[in-house]
């Protein structure tokens, strides 16, 4: 057990279809997507676990994911669906995007997902799990299939098969060989034997059966060549006396002519006597066939009706493709006016379009091409509108079909049974000899035939009575096929009310009275079939030998026959067992089919599903490439997938079937059908479906099927302009016009208006504006559609800058709505109107029209009306907000996001938040509500899958709880960084995973982890210089010092980040505005970390750079730091010239008083510096009275206080001047009075000690 592996690894390659060649670009858009699942890998965890495996992991950087499986019935379903397809393109379409699917044929060059599986660990994988669960089934080489409990390589071999009785949980003693190897077995065939070939999951899983009624049936050796199934003539080679009627009596050398087909496997088969005519079982070891089938289609259907089994159950009509195409195209702008969404909520006026000079010889070819069709609609005008056929089935496979025809009689309970003429036309019409019709009512399970046939009779057991009197009737009239017709049905009533005997001896009375007739094959087939399920109920061994091996025979060898019992699938799986043990693939895939068909008519498309998957795997080993009906079985396949909510595997289905032979339009259409129900729901309608609307259209001929053109075209256009490819759309529009020219009047004029909105929507309105005046000019518009093509071209003129042309053909509109009683038309047509006065200027006009259209829109139901009645809203909040209501305009925010919620309409509900995100952050400003609706903005972000948008989020909220300033909002913010970095990383935005490393550094400064600050630091500093962007190195290095820059402690770390690191980028990029930053960044670090000498050369640059660039405010700022500087080194007279510089820079007259409070404070330091540095106190005092004059035009009593008191100080000090001494003290004391400042103090202070020279006298 140790040498088995415990998970399977997928490896993804991007390749082209057609060559193999692998495809580098889709490659990294696979590892890109790869990336983005690893870190949510919740999508892929379903995907995998609808192809029944567990993930353990996503290796992106290797494009591998691993799995692992845990049952057998998990590994059986993986590989059949990996030999499928389905993994591949169950993956593909996790991994590719929607811009995917849209490709056109000659771009897309079939590039296809593949997933590649080491095909030897799957079986060891296999064999692990079968061991683990008991005994399993392996095939020897001597071509005998038995089991053991030993894995491959163990001591011990196969073991004998045991009977049921004793044998453990699921001996199929009729699919193997319970022969053992002999004692005297040569070493060779011994050694042979204990190397045995584990039998596939399939074949395990059908050969696991509680209780099988045949025991050794296989006891003929099996030979190495593959048996294939046979029909047509065929000659005995031994004489053979039948042992009853049903079976022939022929002798050697007879010509037999085998009647449907020979099963290998089965000992019997039904066949004609060439010369007497006999019809009747045959042993197939007697005989020895002309002719053998070599094709597997011709084996699987036996006739026309069974070949179209398929086809027919995935009908698809006319009423279907009508309404896929309304949902695959989304709104229609025919019918409906369109609203002017070139603004949506932003409402910031457009600059208009320009006006084309001429029309390109393209754009000219296309009006030209759109007069032509309006030419062929007026010609026709005269001519009474029909609906063309599409060349589709009138109904889906829902509905009824000829073969399920009811009996042509019907008996009341109230007829009179003991009246002659009534049995005797009863029992005349039973007798019949051959089949008819009518009888497949009696014979078919899926059908109520007994129930109509016997209309009245709500007792059963009155019914059992009035059949048992009409059954002795037919016995005295010597009616045999009455009489087994009879007993028959009462077989069938004694089966439904569990009565197994009776309806046993009623079944064998219906095969005595038959007396090997077999002109009814279907009652044959239906006695047989349900008296071998009694037998099988019964658990009757011996019975079951003789009847159950012809009934199986009858079931695989009747073209088409009549499912009759449920039981049937007992009968139809012993066959199959039968087919895998002589290891007939035509065997095995036709009881497949029979099984499939079994279950699905009568409603279980459970039990149907490994059959018909089964099916498929041996068509795609042994049938045709050419057959139609895969492409049907896929679809069919697909279909029970989606009832059984599995999307992914439905999708695969799907995408597996569009891979086939070229099918018709109703099968590509039925796959766009199934594609709209298992893509999950977007904004936009899956672009999925473009590729099998492409094939619809494709397989269209002329013909019935012309008329579909036009709306697939149409459908076509609407996708692709959805998903913003307008030039695409147009392409296809004016091919659905053209194609439409023919089949309708209306249907061409809707289109050609579609066409004109769509050049709207690529910019060029004056083309829009000339095909709506052409259709206009020939007259062939209704109404309705006159009003469409005012409100649209009236859009169009707005956009060229026509407001009055505009404001008159939104008038016209208005006015046929208001008659036609449209409401939403009204409602539209109003908000474009306001749209219009808005990017006229008239912001009242603009309110008072919205606020009309919103009156409308409010009387209308959101379902129908949701995504415009949004956009009004928005509108008009945003229209609100910026008139200075403010609170209205939140109250229509709100309003435009409950709307968006209740119609799920995710792009509303986005837009809806967005707006109230920027209300509650600048209008309104609300911390608490921003990061509600920023989150919720998240939410939905995830909803449509945007990790762009999702990354960009999780940076903002982390930014609004940074904002917060507590612990709890820190730690947050840390947690919101943390999953935005792995979005970043995840999408390689190498600039957004720096900051986002460099934020989560800061964050953790801020919560004074000092140990993991420097490593996030070092990792985004890694990420910036791992771009080569020396630009994103010279911001990243920036903001790491201004962490340290901007805190409280280690900011001499910053001085680092701003001179080692940054500065030499920038002088590096020649970035002067940089360099100047950081160089005062870095004056200003080193004066407060007491390094004013290293500070001086940084000053000198500063005052360099600011005069380079002419920043007169920078000049003066770095003078004065040169100032101080210079002053703390004791340099006065520099200090004295700088700040006089930094002086002379300044505005005058001065306007602000910061200004005038800066002149005090720069005078006071330079009265300082001469009084105390330079020992002069005469200038000193012409410094303080500069500044004394300042003060005294600010007016600050304290600053006038303290420079008087200065001033008084020097004069009576130093100056001796005891006159202005008293004048300027006299000043500081009145101030002092008027501050409340009780003494003046004119000694000297304690700084004054840095002038020792002076020797102060008393005060006066």
């Amino acid at each position: 057990m140790g040498t088995y592996p415990t998970d399977l690894t997928l490896q993804l390659l991007a390749v082209r279809r057609k060559t193999g060649l692998p495809d580098p670009s889709l490659q990294q858009t696979v590892r890109r997507r790869l990336r983005l699942l690893e870190n949510d890998s919740r999508e892929v965890a379903r995907a995998l676990g609808e192809l029944s495996a567990r993930l353990l992991s996503i290796h992106s950087d290797q494009d591998r994911i691993v799995v692992t499986f845990k049952t057998f019935e998990e590994i059986w379903k993986f590989s059949t669906y990996h030999a499928l397809g389905f993994t591949h393109h169950c993956l593909e379409n996790l991994l590719v995007d929607q811009a995917f699917w849209l490709l056109s044929p000659n771009e897309d060059e079939e590039t296809v997902v593949q997933v590649h599986v080491d095909q030897e660990a799957l079986t060891l994988t296999h064999e692990s799990l079968l061991t683990q669960e008991g005994p399993f089934f392996v095939l020897c080489p001597d071509h005998h299939v038995r089991l053991t409990t030993s894995p491959r390589g163990a001591g011990a071999g196969p073991q004998p098969l045991r009977r049921a009785s004793r044998g453990p949980q699921g001996e199929a003693a009729s699919a193997v060989d319970s022969s053992a190897p002999s004692p005297g077995t040569s070493s060779e065939e011994v050694a042979a034997v204990a190397a045995p070939e584990t039998l596939i999951p399939f074949h395990q899983w059908a050969l696991r059966v509680p209780w099988d009624p045949i025991d050794n049936s296989v006891s003929r050796p099996v030979t190495s060549d593959t048996p294939l199934m046979a029909t047509g003539l065929a000659s005995a080679v031994a004489d053979y006396q039948g042992s009853g009627p049903e079976e022939m009596t022929f002798r050697g050398g007879d010509a037999i002519e085998i009647l449907g087909a020979q099963v290998p496997g089965l000992p019997w088969c039904l066949g004609r006597h060439v010369a007497s005519g006999q019809v009747g079982f045959v042993r197939t070891s007697l005989i020895s066939v002309q002719g053998q089938a070599s094709e597997l289609e011709n084996v699987i259907f036996l006739n026309e009706e069974e070949r179209s089994f398929f086809s027919n159950e995935g009908r698809f009509s006319e009423e279907d493709a009508r309404q896929l195409l309304r949902r695959a195209s989304g709104a229609d702008v025919c019918t409906v006016y369109s609203l002017d969404r070139l603004e949506e909520a932003e409402c910031e006026q457009p600059e208009p379009e320009m006006p084309l000079p001429s029309l390109t010889p393209e754009l000219r070819e296309t009006l030209q091409k759109v007069k032509n069709v309006l030419e062929q609609c007026k010609s026709c005008q005269d001519c009474p509108e029909e609906s063309a056929s599409w060349g589709l089935c009138s109904a889906s496979s829902g509905a009824s079909s000829p073969d399920s025809e009811e009996p042509s009689f019907c008996l009341d309970s109230e007829a009179d049974w003991t009246h002659p003429e009534a049995l005797g036309s009863l029992l005349l019409f039973l007798d019949a000899p051959e089949y008819k019709a009518c009888f497949r009512g009696l014979y078919d399970l899926s059908l109520p035939g007994l129930s109509t046939l016997f209309c009245g009779f709500t007792d059963e057991e009155e019914l059992a009575g009035h059949l048992a009197q009409a059954r002795g009737a037919a016995k005295k009239a010597g009616f045999p096929m009455a009489l087994a017709r009879l007993c028959f049905l009462l077989g069938r009533l004694c089966v439904r009310r569990l009565k197994l005997s009776q309806a046993r001896v009623y079944f064998e009375e219906a095969l005595g009275a038959l007396g090997g007739h077999f002109g009814d094959l279907f009652l044959a087939v239906a006695v047989y079939a349900n008296l071998a399920t009694v037998h099988l109920k019964q658990k009757n061994r011996d019975r079951c030998v003789q009847v159950v091996p012809k009934a199986s025979a009858l079931l695989l060898g009747t073209p088409s026959h009549v499912c009759s019992t449920e039981a049937e699938s007992e009968l139809l799986k012993h066959a199959l067992r039968q087919a895998i043990a002589c290891r007939s693939p035509q065997a095995e895939a036709r009881a497949c089919f029979l099984l499939a068909r079994h279950h699905t008519r009568l409603k279980q498309p459970e039990e149907a599903l490994p059959f018909l998957e089964r099916l498929l795997l041996l068509h795609g080993a042994w049938g045709s490439p050419e057959a139609s009906w895969p492409m049907d079985g896929y679809l069919l396949l697909a279909d029970i997938y989606s009832r059984q909510c599995l999307p992914h595997l439905a999708l695969s289905c799907v995408r597996a079937a569009s891979l086939r032979a070229r099918g018709s339009p109703g099968s590509a259409l039925r796959s766009a059908d199934l594609v709209l129900r298992n893509c999950p729901r977007l904004h936009h309608p899956p672009a999925q479906t473009a590729h099998h609307l492409r094939r619809a259209l494709a397989s269209l001929a002329s013909g019935p099927g012309r008329a579909l053109r036009g709306p697939l075209c149409a459908s076509l256009a609407r996708l692709h302009s959805r998903h913003g490819q307008q030039d695409r759309a147009i392409s296809f529009m004016a091919q659905a016009a053209e194609a439409a020219a023919g089949t309708g009047r209306r249907l061409a004029v809707d289109y050609v208006v579609a066409l004109a909105w769509l050049y709207v929507l690529h910019g060029r309105s004056p083309l829009a504006l000339d095909i709506l005046e052409s259709v206009l000019d020939v007259a062939v518009a209704s109404e309705d559609q006159e009003g469409v093509i005012a409100n649209m071209a009236a859009i169009a003129l707005k956009r060229t800058g026509r407001t009055r042309q505009a404001a008159e053909g939104y008038y016209r509109a208005l006015r046929v709505a208001r008659s036609r009683g449209h409401l939403r038309n009204q409602a539209v047509v109003l908000a474009n109107f306001g749209a219009l006065c808005l990017q006229a200027g008239a912001g009242g006009l603009a309110q008072h029209y919205h606020l009309e259209a919103v009156k409308l829109f409010s009387r209308l139901p959101s379902g129908d009306c949701g995504q415009d009645f949004t956009w009004v809203l928005l509108r008009l909040g945003h229209l609100l907000t910026r008139r200075a209501l403010a609170r209205q305009g939140k109250c229509y925010y709100e309003w435009a996001f409950l709307v968006a919620v209740e119609t799920d309409h995710l792009e509303g509900q986005l837009r809806a938040v967005q707006c109230l995100c920027h209300f509650y952050s600048t209008v309104m400003p609300s911390e608490a509500q921003c990061v509600v609706y920023h989150e919720f903005q998240l939410s939905l972000a995830r909803r449509v899958a945007d990790k762009v948008l999702e990354g960009q989020l999780l940076e903002t909220i982390s930014q609004l709880y940074l904002s917060l300033g507590t612990e709890r909002a820190y730690r947050s913010a840390l947690d919101y960084t943390k999953r935005s970095l792995g979005i970043f990383i995840d999408l390689q935005k190498k600039d957004k995973e720096a900051h986002a490393w460099l934020q989560a550094g800061k964050i953790y400064y801020i919560l004074q982890q000092n140990e993991l600050v420097d490593l996030y630091i070092q990792v985004a500093q890694n990420a910036a210089l791992y771009t080569g962007d020396p630009n994103l190195g010279l911001e990243l290095f920036e903001a790491a010092g201004d962490i340290f820059f901007n805190g409280t402690w280690e900011r001499e770390k910053a001085v680092s980040f701003y001179r080692d690191r940054a500065l030499p980028l920038a002088v590096t990029t020649g970035n002067q505005e940089a360099e100047l930053r950081l160089c005062n960044k870095l004056v200003a670090l080193l004066a407060e970390l007491e390094s004013p000498q290293e500070g001086l050369e940084f000053a000198h640059m500063a005052l360099a750079l600011s005069i380079t660039l002419g920043d007169r405010l920078n000049e003066r700022v770095a003078y004065h730091r040169l100032a101080a500087l210079h002053h703390r080194l004791g340099h006065g007279e520099l200090a004295e010239h700088f700040y006089l510089k930094a002086l002379s820079l300044c505005n005058s007259p001065l306007q602000f008083d910061e200004e005038t409070l800066y002149y005090v404070k720069v005078y006071l330091v330079l009265g300082d510096i001469i009084f105390y540095d330079l020992k002069d106190p005469f200038d000193a005092a012409g410094y303080y009275q500069l500044a004394l004059a300042a003060a005294v035009d600010l007016g600050s009593k304290k600053a006038q206080m303290k420079i008087y008191t200065r001033l008084a100080t020097i004069y009576h000090n130093f100056l001796l001047d005891r006159e202005k001494s008293l004048f300027f003290y006299q000043k500081a004391r009145t101030f002092a009075t008027e501050l409340n400042i009780r003494k003046v103090n004119l000694v000297p202070e304690r700084c004054w000690g840095r002038a020792p020279w002076l020797a102060p006298s008393p005060p006066p």
